[in-house]
């Protein structure tokens, strides 16, 4: 099933690349980090998917896998701090869980192709 899972996520970044580049840039651009995120990564700047990696390794060399059922992550204290405090989380789960902690950001660019001309004093940007 985890093969499955690495497989699907390997196609959609391959369509994010060919589709949409911006949604690709949106996982490897750094972004600074909350403090509870710091703490686990130990980084204060790092990439969304660089973060999923870090918590994806966390899990993998605790051994926090269900051995029942490798699709259920078991938390311990540390990983219980950036996922809400819950005991358990489906792998499906992660990304959106760990997205939380990453606040939507304007880039430069986007606020001035959208700047109000009138307002900035600058003309004809689009």
């Amino acid at each position: 099933m985890l093969n499955a899972i690495i497989e699907n996520d390997r196609k959609k970044m391959k369509k994010a690349i060919t589709d949409n580049p911006k949604q690709l840039a949106n996982l490897i651009d750094l972004v600074n980090l909350p403090s509870t995120l710091r703490d686990f990564v130990g980084q204060s700047q790092i990439s969304h998917l660089g973060c999923f990696m870090r918590v994806w390794s966390y899990i993998k060399t605790n051994n926090l896998q269900d051995p029942n059922n490798k699709n259920v992550v078991n938390c311990d204290e540390k990983l219980k701090s950036i996922l809400l405090g819950k005991q358990q989380v489906e792998l499906v789960e992660l990304p959106a869980l760990i997205k939380l902690h990453f606040p939507k950001q304007k880039k430069l660019v986007d606020l001035i192709c959208n700047a109000n001309p009138l307002s900035t004093g600058i003309e004809g940007i689009r």
